[in-house]
């Protein structure tokens, strides 16, 4: 079952030339539609669902769902699913996809948005081979998520019901196709808003409460128990990191040098492949930016203030290999020529909300290299095996 190489690494540069920054998806969502009718996908199969009314961040569009029916002597099998997210990350606006040689690089300062463009690729690919080549597989579910790249929202917000029951599914995020990854961490975001109070910092000093200094008292406080970075205690680890610092949306943290800041507001995140242990480390923060509160005072005794606000990004999840979707992830990752290399991932993927939605998730790579930076490159042998590696999972006996 070979697959159009030439025709699929086409797709990709023209997926790679339409922006879609997480939140901002409509565009991708319209040429990956065209796309699909251009493959033989009927429009009565592809719809956009309602997500983004349920996601609390503005949200151009909806998930892109795409439904195949069965064919041939597998026709009447379980349904089963195939995934990526359609949003990149926002240092991908203005990228300008070139290839060269068995890579795609990017010719400006800008990432290049193979993350996750690749995985757009391989699904549309995998319906333009099973038409053309009207091979025998189960019904099947495309899946194009939203927002991924912000927070998971399109995996966590779909419907189940939307999805026709797959009773597994294969994800597309990631470097190489021959990794089967069966868990991930979960994570914690956190918010914290430090309120002091303002003075004239060449006049009278002693009457302000510097927010600033509540913040490097408690962030001193958290690397001195390590808590930040890496985190290990015992058995348990995980990670944590201080994000954006700033005095509100769009603002600097402090007006003037000449005054004491009286609000500061920091993010960051905690993550565990531990479900409990990501949170002892979040509430490691809550209490360090509380207790430096209090130690803050100025000449009248009064203290600053601190609103700590953490929520569950998503869940860490190890699937055990006994089940079905993590055999069928190897077996075709080994039809294909591949070593199957099954791990773990240290970072969120769409997998965590659909395996805690009851769905079994396998993720493969699918030829990104370098990430969310500006030296990001896609590796297209890897690309052309994610694609190969796609048909196999379709259409196994």
């Amino acid at each position: 079952m070979p697959v159009d190489t030439k025709a699929a690494t086409d797709r990709l540069m023209r997926f790679l030339s339409i922006e879609g920054v997480t939140g901002q998806e409509a565009a991708i969502g319209r040429e990956l539609t065209a796309a699909l009718k251009e493959a033989g996908v009927p429009a009565r199969a592809i719809r956009l669902d309602d997500a983004n009314t349920r996601i609390p961040v503005p949200t151009e569009t909806g998930n892109l769902i795409v439904d195949l029916p069965g064919r041939g002597a597998l026709h009447n099998q379980p349904r089963i699913m195939f995934m990526t997210h359609m949003d990149t990350v926002p240092l991908c606006a203005g990228a300008k996809p070139k290839k060269s040689g068995r890579k795609i690089v990017n010719e400006a300062r800008t990432a290049l948005g193979g993350d996750n463009r690749c995985g757009c690729g391989v699904l549309v690919t995998l319906a333009a081979e099973l038409a053309k080549q009207k091979l025998d597989h189960p019904p099947i579910t495309l899946l194009f998520c939203v927002r991924e790249e912000s927070g998971l929202y399109g995996a966590r917000h779909v419907k189940l019901d939307e999805l026709g029951a797959p009773v597994m599914a294969f994800n597309y995020d990631g470097g190489s196709a021959s990794n089967v990854v069966i868990g991930a961490v979960g994570a914690d975001r956190w918010t914290v808003e430090i309120f002091g109070r303002a003075s004239h910092a060449g006049v009278a000093p002693e009457r302000g409460i510097s927010s600033t200094m509540i913040m490097a008292l408690a962030l001193a406080d958290v690397k001195a128990g390590g808590w930040f970075g890496k985190v290990v205690k015992g058995k348990s680890q995980g990670t944590s990191n201080v994000g954006p610092v700033t005095g509100g949306e769009g603002r600097p943290a402090g007006d003037a040098t000449n005054v004491v800041t009286d609000y500061v507001h920091v993010r960051g995140e905690c993550r565990s492949h531990d479900g409990k242990f990501f949170k002892e480390i979040t509430k490691a923060y809550k209490a360090a930016f509380e207790k430096a509160a209090k130690k803050v005072t100025n000449a009248q005794g009064k203290s600053g203030k601190v609103k700590f606000k953490a929520e569950t990004d998503y869940y860490p999840f190890r699937m055990k290999d006994s089940q079905p979707v993590i055999k069928r992830a190897v077996e075709a990752v080994s039809a294909v020529g591949g070593t199957p290399n099954v791990r773990t991932a240290n970072g969120g993927l769409d997998a965590n909300w659909m395996v805690r939605h009851g769905i079994p998730t396998v993720t493969f790579g699918a030829g990104q290299n370098e990430a969310h930076t500006v030296d990001e490159w896609i590796n297209l042998d890897e690309y052309d095996r994610a694609c190969a590696l796609a048909v196999q999972l379709a259409t196994m006996r």
